[in-house]
């Protein structure tokens, strides 16, 4: 419980940060950088996507 609100945590204040540490390296990490180089938001969105999904 309280590593997956420190990951929403993560993911809100630096996004590719919590993506790599729940999925590690690969396409949802790269596909979060290119997101969050266009807008933060679209990679705060995509982060806490990732976060909290089973």
């Amino acid at each position: 419980m309280d590593n997956k609100i420190l990951l929403i945590i993560l993911a809100i204040l630096l996004p590719p940060l919590g993506v790599f540490l729940k999925s590690g390296v690969g396409s949802n990490l790269l596909i979060n950088i290119v997101l969050c180089l266009f807008f933060y938001l679209p990679g705060v969105i995509h982060a806490l996507w990732v976060v909290t999904k089973k």
